[in-house]
């Protein structure tokens, strides 16, 4: 990547604004589209029937409120540092905003293991056959040996990925409005609903699980500082990514459930192939789950560049040890952190599902846009001296209840993904307390 720091007036270096409106629409496209839609249609489809299409609305209505959060204060405070910033502004307790920044990585780690795991399903099985574990670890070596090469050769796989994973989500659409042309399928079951426990319930459980498939938008926050006109630009680049996001998903989400069953959708771990198998537009089955498998490998690969380098930028500020910080001498990539976020993520892989581990991501995430829907408030009383969007603040206010309530039990979430999520979080609190007794301890010996 070219050099993008430039001096500013004050004599500190900072990033150069060169990331127009366009670039930040597109970032925020891509950021969402992924594993997500490739491998949960089916496990949403088991809380609602066959109008799984009505959870990826909701969520989509409700990711929509912790984005007007996200989008006043990324236009308020345009620097690259997302929620932990915010966080930190808005409380300044170095724990709390530790935790924040932790569980944001852990959430990464999360979900490449949930896209490992998809990874090793039936896309896969359309080339070989493989116990889903081994699969998923082999998956995760491939994509920490990318990680290792460096983040320039990263970024340029993760472009290609993002176009043929794009491009995959089409052409389910692109079956869906042939099958409707050519009078196949049966579009009436997309207006099917069979809510387990309960309609509120089953919908909140789904959309609960629905959420997974549009995390990222919160991403293009540390583009800021490389953003030419954030106050403008972010707030119709999220709102506008947010909203193309959910009709693709929406769309295939229709398609799905038109042309196959709710039963078939719900026990495959590859509920897209399901729909190209049947189709009558005709397209290679082992092409479209090769589309799949790239798919899901740029979610884990965009998610473990992430974690890595937050881990590293942790240790960098003395907030976690400083090995974590230790750069390969012929890469110039962390990888100690690398090996630490992958050493995770394999621990997830061999105890965990595609669904829990989606859903233990989403727990992360939710609590943390409680936090930020919070901050945006208190933040009120802080004036900056430039206009920016302000969102009205029902809609932060509501956002912080929204995501409260999806956190909590009542969604149908295992108790085994609050024990996953409890543990991730309480390895962030041995690090910051390991970290501040030896440096207690230098204090005190010099």
């Amino acid at each position: 990547m070219a050099e993008v720091i430039v001096e500013s007036g004050s004599g500190q270096r900072s990033l150069k604004r060169v990331i127009g409106r366009r670039v930040l629409l597109l970032f925020v496209v891509g950021d969402i589209l992924g594993a997500g839609i490739y491998a949960l249609v089916g496990k949403v489809a088991g809380y609602v029937g066959g109008a799984l299409w009505l959870p990826f609305l909701v969520a989509f209505l409700l990711a929509a409120l912790t984005a007007t959060a996200y989008a006043e204060l990324v236009g308020k405070y345009p620097q690259a540092a997302g929620a932990a910033l915010y966080v930190n502004k808005a409380f300044n307790i170095p724990f709390v905003t530790f935790i924040v920044a932790f569980a944001v990585m852990m959430s990464g780690i999360t979900s490449a293991s949930a896209a490992a795991r998809a990874f090793g399903g039936n896309y896969l099985a359309q080339f070989v056959t493989l116990p889903v574990v081994v699969g998923a670890f082999i998956f995760l070596g491939l994509v920490t040996l990318v990680n290792f090469a460096g983040i320039s050769e990263s970024i340029k796989v993760n472009v290609v990925l993002t176009i043929i994973e794009a491009f995959g989500l089409l052409v389910i659409i692109a079956i869906g409005i042939y099958a409707l042309l050519s009078g196949d399928g049966e579009p009436s079951r997309a207006l099917e609903f069979h809510p387990v426990n309960g309609a509120f319930l089953g919908v909140l459980g789904g959309t609960a699980l629905a959420f997974y498939a549009l995390l990222g938008f919160e991403d293009s926050v540390n583009l800021a500082e490389e953003a030419k006109n954030p106050q403008r630009d972010f707030p119709r680049a999220l709102f506008g990514g947010l909203a193309v996001a959910a009709i693709i998903y929406m769309g295939v989400a229709f398609t799905a459930t038109m042309l196959v069953d709710t039963r078939t959708l719900t026990t495959s771990s590859g509920p897209l192939l399901e729909v190209v198998k049947v189709a009558g537009l005709a397209f290679p089955p082992k092409l479209f789950a090769l589309i799949a498998l790239l798919a899901v490998g740029n979610t884990a690969l965009i998610n473990m560049l992430m974690a890595s380098r937050l881990v590293y930028g942790m240790a960098r500020e003395g907030i976690v040890p400083r090995i974590f910080a230790s750069v390969h001498s012929t890469r110039s990539t962390p990888w100690v952190a690398i090996v630490f976020t992958v050493g995770v993520a394999a621990v997830l892989v061999a105890t965990g599902d595609v669904g829990n581990l989606a859903d233990t991501t989403v727990l992360l995430l939710l609590c943390v846009f409680m936090i930020v829907n919070v901050a945006v408030l208190v933040l009120r009383r802080e004036q900056v001296d430039h206009e920016h969007f302000r969102a009205p603040s029902w809609m932060p206010a509501l956002g912080a209840l929204v995501c409260l309530v999806l956190a909590l039990p009542v969604t149908g979430r295992g108790a085994d993904v609050y024990i996953r999520a409890g543990v991730l979080l309480a390895i962030g609190m041995i690090l910051w307390f390991v970290n501040r007794l030896f440096l207690s301890e230098g204090q005190s010996s010099s």
